[in-house]
């Protein structure tokens, strides 16, 4: 057995994957091949192989090697000291011949570093070294093997090495310049607005003492440029080697690396290198072409420009989505692998929750795998409980299935019947409508992991014209089986049957799989981070939050004091309107009086917030109808981000009118219309979601576990969305404004006993 030597002192390290990929990968970018098998897939696949192997056979064997001051370390899969042959094992689907190039390049590049340092160690003149290809679809095995000298080997090493050594010593005087630049970090501004100071304060030591917070702070103090210095001042104190901010919407996104250009380093030295992450589609130059060398120019030789774009970004250290643009570009290399690539050399990395905490988050895999030290700053909180739900869901569209079979290939014709034929079988016997089940349906996933194989096969097959629509269902189906995969008493199964689909006339069923409660799926996340940072304005109460998102249970609690005065704003309540769903016919007139008597007291700009889009359109025929001179403006559905930004620039400091809007929508967060751009905001609605089967079962399943399914179901998101849309109104010292709660249930105690304690409330 080969025994680890010990730990020799701190330098210049690093892992094999990380030496490989930076030194070995040559040619085009190429994205043709199939998805790769999940990461629970390749745990299983490697044991099954190494099951096979004699019992002398050595498995995860820990190696390290130097060259000069550079340690590389890692684990080879597989060593057979009988040989001697050592087994680099990876796991695929399809061929194994259809394996591209470059890919393969690299895996041989593993395999002989690993063998290196075998024959280093047990001071092995030759060896057999193998790659070995396990498809965990069919669980056989493709094996390539070739007989190398040690000196061919160490020859092999050295070269990786040499190439890779400069980048690291860069690199490393990089950090310390860094590190010396954040220990003396000041803050941007003469001072702190009141809050900030605490707020700031509270994050530092939680990033310095590895904490989790959870924090509930006022709009309009400076949260975000709040967290951000206090996060980076302990970035050195910790080591941390990694700062991840993420939030759910795009202008979150905007604020943050707002406040990061405030914050950088004016040295040139030190300078953090801060990088945007955007989504493939917002950042793809070529959307009209694959992601390859043989369609798209930026794919071609992508791997043989990367370095001196690679050292490009690295100089020029602010990567905006513009400026990763014009470094791209400028070295003939897409953008976005650009900046993939660059998320391992970055300090802050600006992104959507999605980076982290998706099934197959990048940030996530490298953050495990290297490992990283990382800090998080959750911005907008509160927001991550839905969207992790959807995160930790998937759909089945009968509609996708039926589609391809009307014209299927022909290699994939008996594979799709054939699940068609076994989609028949699920809600058999239902009614019309919505079946909720606690287990997934018996030979769902065996049918869908065969089905996933022939598409894969095919794809594999025809990689050089792939069929957009059997790639499209593909992905769809894997998305199922990953969430197929983690499914558990946190999740339900939704089968739903229309009237058509039960009389045999349209397709299948639509099949989901909902997660109701997202905290297992979380909770790795918090422990893989060192220290968390997550703010918002409603947070209240904190344990619907902590008890939902799996936090750890010593996570530290703040409330900051909102700096307002209560002067600032109105808010009222008409005791009169019920905006239940069977009284809104009754109350719509009341509803529309309330907003035109207030705003022809004082004209000016206002938001008025309804449940639904036809809640909204109702109230907005009506007022047009009553009032038509005053100026009316309306969100519509599936708003596109031009008319967004249209609408908010219709709020001006010299305009007057009423903004219709949908609460929980893009315009009841993350907008800011501060002094006369926004004097006031209607709220006619508690937001509270809608009574359904899905949301009954969410109650059920939350008092069960929580011993408050109502409140955590219905009462405390709806409040949270008002709180949100409240907010709107009071963004700074000097603003004035007025709100009206138009429903008699926030007279309620326990209603508002959930709306901000600063509020000073009329009428109930």
């Amino acid at each position: 057995m080969i025994e680890q030597e010990p730990t020799p002192p701190e330098g210049l390290r690093v892992a094999v994957r990380v030496l490989c990929a930076f030194t070995a990968q040559a040619g085009d970018l190429d994205l043709r091949f199939t998805p790769s098998p999940t990461a629970q897939d390749g745990v299983a696949g490697h044991e099954a192989v190494t099951a096979r192997r004699a019992a002398h056979s050595q498995r995860e064997v820990p190696l390290r090697s130097r060259f000069g001051d550079l340690l590389v370390q890692g684990r080879a899969d597989g060593f057979d000291p009988a040989g001697p042959r050592l087994e680099e094992i990876k796991t695929h689907r399809g061929d194994a011949a259809l394996v591209r190039e470059n890919h393969r390049a690299l895996h041989w590049a593993q395999a002989r570093v690993y063998a290196w340092m075998l024959c280093e160690q047990l001071a092995l003149e030759r060896i057999e070294v193998a790659l070995v290809y396990f498809n965990i679809d069919t669980q056989l095995e493709t094996s390539l093997a070739t007989w190398h000298t040690a000196d061919e080997l160490r020859q092999h090493f050295d070269g990786l090495c040499a190439r890779y050594i400069r980048w690291a010593r860069s690199e490393q005087t990089h950090r310390a310049a860094r590190d010396a630049q954040l220990q003396t970090l000041a803050f941007p501004f003469d001072g702190f607005r009141a809050g900030q100071r605490e707020l700031a304060g509270a994050t530092w030591r939680t990033h310095r003492h590895g904490r989790h917070l959870l924090v509930q702070a006022p709009t309009g103090i400076g949260k975000t440029i709040a967290t951000l210095f206090g996060a980076l001042r302990a970035m050195p104190t910790q080591g941390t080697d990694k700062l991840l901010y993420l939030t759910a919407k795009t202008p979150g996104r905007q604020l943050a690396m707002n406040a990061l250009a405030r914050l950088q380093p004016t040295a040139s030295q030190g300078r953090l290198r801060v990088l945007e992450r955007v989504a493939r589609e917002k950042a793809c130059e070529h959307p009209d072409k694959a992601c390859h060398g043989d369609s798209c120019p930026l794919a071609s030789g992508f791997y043989d420009r990367l370095p001196q774009a690679r050292d490009e970004a690295a100089h020029t250290a602010w990567l905006d989505q513009a400026g990763l643009r014009t470094v791209g570009l400028k070295h003939g290399v897409c953008p976005y692998y650009l900046g993939q690539d660059m998320l391992r050399w970055s300090d802050v990395v600006v992104g959507d929750f999605n980076h982290f905490f998706d099934l197959t988050a990048h940030a996530w895999a490298l953050t495990v795998g290297e490992p990283w030290r990382v800090g998080l700053l959750i911005d907008e909180a509160h927001n991550l409980i839905e969207r992790a739900r959807l995160m930790y869901s998937a759909e089945l569209n009968p509609l996708t299935l039926g589609a391809l079979r009307k014209t299927p290939p022909r290699e994939l014709k008996a594979s799709l019947d054939r699940l068609h034929r076994f989609w028949g079988t699920l809600g058999r016997g239902q009614v019309v409508g919505q079946a909720l089940q606690n287990d997934l349906p018996d030979g769902l996933v065996g049918a869908l992991q065969q089905h996933a194989a022939d598409l894969t096969d095919h794809l594999a097959q025809n990689a050089s014209a792939p069929d957009v629509r059997v790639q499209t269902w593909l992905f769809e189906v894997l998305h199922f089986l990953r969430v197929a995969e983690v499914f558990g008493e946190h999740s339900l199964v939704e089968i739903t049957r229309t009237e058509a689909a039960a009389r045999g006339r349209a397709p299948r069923p639509r099949l989901a799989i909902r997660n109701l409660v997202p905290a297992p799926h979380l909770q790795p996340r918090w422990q893989a981070a060192h220290s968390a940072t997550l703010f918002s304005a409603t947070l209240s109460p904190m344990d619907h939050a902590i008890d939902l998102l799996g936090l750890p249970v010593d996570c530290a609690r703040l409330e900051v004091p909102s700096p307002f005065d209560p002067a600032q704003l109105a808010v009222r309540v008409t005791p009169h309107i019920s905006t239940r769903f069977n009284d809104r016919a009754a109350s719509l007139g009341d509803v529309v009086t309330v907003i035109a008597d207030q705003y022809r007291a004082l004209p000016g700009n206002y938001l008025a917030f309804f449940s639904s889009f036809d809640y909204l359109q109702q109230a907005l025929a009506l007022f047009e109808t009553r009032h038509p001179d005053i100026a009316v403006w309306a969100q519509s559905r599936g708003m596109a981000e031009r008319d967004r930004n249209a609408f908010v620039a219709r709020f001006t400091n010299d305009s007057q009118g009423i903004g219709f809007a949908v609460l929980g929508g893009a315009f009841g967060e993350g907008i800011d219309l501060p002094g006369q751009r926004l004097i006031g905001a209607f709220i006619a609605t508690l937001g509270l979601p809608q009574v359904n089967p899905l949301n009954e079962q969410l109650r059920a399943r939350l008092q069960t576990r929580f011993g408050r399914g109502h409140d955590y179901t219905y009462l405390f998101p709806g409040l949270q969305k008002v709180v949100q849309a409240a907010g709107r109104v009071i963004r700074g010292p000097d603003d004035r404004g007025v709100i009206y709660l138009m429903d008699d249930r926030f007279a309620r105690p326990e209603v508002r006993g959930l709306l901000p304690p600063w509020w000073r409330i009329e009428g109930g």
